[in-house]
C-alpha cells in the first residue's frame, strides 16, 4: 500500500490542482516534501494564477498537466507515474449541467471511469481520494422544516442535533446530482470490485484562501467577493437556506488523513461539512460579512434554483473519528479570515492590508 512518505520520487497525482481545494492541498503536500503533479485543464477564470503561484513556491516539487480530463491517453499517463490520486477535477455546478447533461456526464462520470480503470490495470494499485459532493442526498423535500429566525431547521430533533449521516439513502436530483453520485458509487465499488484502495468525501460548503467564488459554486467566497467590491449579492430564494461551512485547512486535514489511514478506511463515504455547530442561512452570513466590513451589502431576490436543499447540514462524525479530525475552526473566525485573505488576493489588496497593518 502507498503510504504519504515525504521525499517519494513518485508524484502525488491531484486532478483539479489547480482549483481551490486542488491548489491549497498542493501546497500543502509540496511544503511537506512531496512531489506534485497538477492536471487540470484551466478551464475556470482565474485559476491559472493558484497553479503560478504553486511553481513559483516550488519549482522543484510541483509539476503539471495542462489537458482536459476527456484526454484519455493523457489521464492514463499520469496515473500510471502516481504514488497516489485526489480527483477533484470536475463540472461542478447545477445550473451548467441542465444546459448540457451530456457534456456533464462525460467530465463526471465517464473522466472518473477512465481514471478508474488506469488505476485498476496496474499492478500495484495506488489509493484514490475522490470528492463527492452532498448533492447526492437530493433537495431532502421528504424532511420537514420549520422556520427559526434567518434560517430553516428540521423538525426531527436528533437531525438537528446532528446532520445528516452516511446512512441516508442516496437520491440524485439535477445532471449534476446524477453524474457526481454515480462517480461516488463507482469510486466506492472499485474498492469492492477491484481492491483499488479508494474513499469518498461527500462534501459540504468548503470556503477559504484562493477561491474564485462564484453563483454556481463556492457560494460563501462569491458573497464575501462581492461585498468586498462594493456589488450585490443575489439570492435565489429567501436567503433563509442553511449549510454546514467548513475552513479549507480543516477539509484538506481530511483528504491528507483519509490517504493516511486508506487502508483502514477504503471503500469508505464520509461526509465532510462543519457540522451543527457551523450551520449558517445566507442570511446570516450576510449579517455577519456586514458587520465585519463594518457596512451594508446590498441584496438582490431571485427565484429558487432546481434542486437547491432549503437545508443540509452534514454529520460528520464518522469522519472525525476515522479520519482523526480536530474540532472545526468556528464560522464567524473563519469569515474574518477569508475577509482578509481574499481582501489581500485583490489587485492592490496585499499593499492596502500591510498599510492598514502599520497604522494599528
Amino acid at each position: 500500500m502507498n503510504r504519504p512518505t515525504p521525499g517519494n520520487t513518485r508524484p502525488v497525482l491531484i486532478t483539479g490542482g489547480a482549483g481551490f481545494i486542488g491548489s491549497n492541498l498542493a501546497d500543502r503536500l509540496a511544503a511537506d516534501g512531496h512531489h506534485v503533479l497538477i492536471y487540470d485543464a484551466l478551464l475556470r477564470p482565474g485559476v491559472e494564477e493558484n497553479l503560478a503561484w504553486l511553481k513559483q513556491r516550488y519549482p522543484a516539487r510541483v509539476s503539471a498537466i495542462v489537458e482536459d480530463l476527456r484526454n484519455e491517453a493523457a489521464l492514463r499517463e499520469a496515473a500510471s507515474q502516481a504514488c497516489a490520486v485526489f480527483h477533484f477535477a470536475a463540472q461542478v455546478a447545477v445550473t451548467t449541467s441542465l444546459l448540457d447533461p451530456l457534456e456533464d456526464f462525460d467530465v463526471n462520470l465517464r473522466g472518473t471511469m477512465v481514471l478508474l480503470e488506469a488505476l485498476r490495470r496496474r499492478r500495484e494499485k495506488p489509493p484514490l481520494i475522490f470528492a463527492s459532493t452532498n448533492k447526492v442526498y437530493g433537495d431532502l423535500a421528504d424532511v420537514t422544516l420549520i422556520m427559526e429566525g434567518a434560517g430553516y431547521r428540521p423538525r426531527d430533533p436528533a437531525l438537528h442535533a446532528h446532520g445528516i449521516g452516511e446512512d441516508r439513502p442516496l437520491s440524485f436530483h439535477t445532471p449534476y446530482g446524477c453524474s457526481k453520485g454515480a462517480a461516488d458509487q463507482y469510486v466506492l465499488d472499485y474498492a469492492r470490485s477491484f481492491g483499488v484502495p479508494t474513499a469518498v468525501l461527500r462534501m459540504s460548503c468548503i470556503y477559504g484562501r484562493r477561491q474564485k467564488g462564484t453563483e454556481d459554486q463556492g457560494w460563501l467566497a462569491h458573497f464575501m467577493l462581492q461585498a468586498l467590491a462594493g456589488e450585490p449579492i443575489r439570492l435565489y430564494g429567501d436567503g433563509r437556506q442553511v449549510r454546514d461551512v467548513l475552513a479549507i485547512d480543516d477539509a484538506l486535514d481530511a483528504y491528507v488523513g483519509a490517504w493516511r489511514r486508506i487502508a483502514a478506511i477504503s471503500g469508505r463515504a464520509f461526509n465532510l461539512g462543519g457540522g451543527p455547530g457551523n450551520a449558517v442561512s445566507l442570511l446570516q452570513v450576510i449579517g455577519e460579512i456586514e458587520a465585519i466590513l463594518g457596512r451594508p451589502v446590498e441584496r438582490q431576490i431571485a427565484a429558487w434554483r432546481p434542486g437547491d436543499q432549503r437545508w443540509f447540514v452534514a454529520d460528520a462524525r464518522q469522519a472525525s473519528a476515522a479520519l482523526g479530525l480536530r474540532p472545526p475552526l468556528g464560522w464567524r473566525q473563519g469569515l474574518e479570515q477569508l475577509a482578509a485573505e481574499l481582501a489581500a488576493e485583490r489587485p492592490g489588496g496585499r499593499q492596502r492590508a500591510l498599510a492598514a497593518s502599520e497604522a494599528t
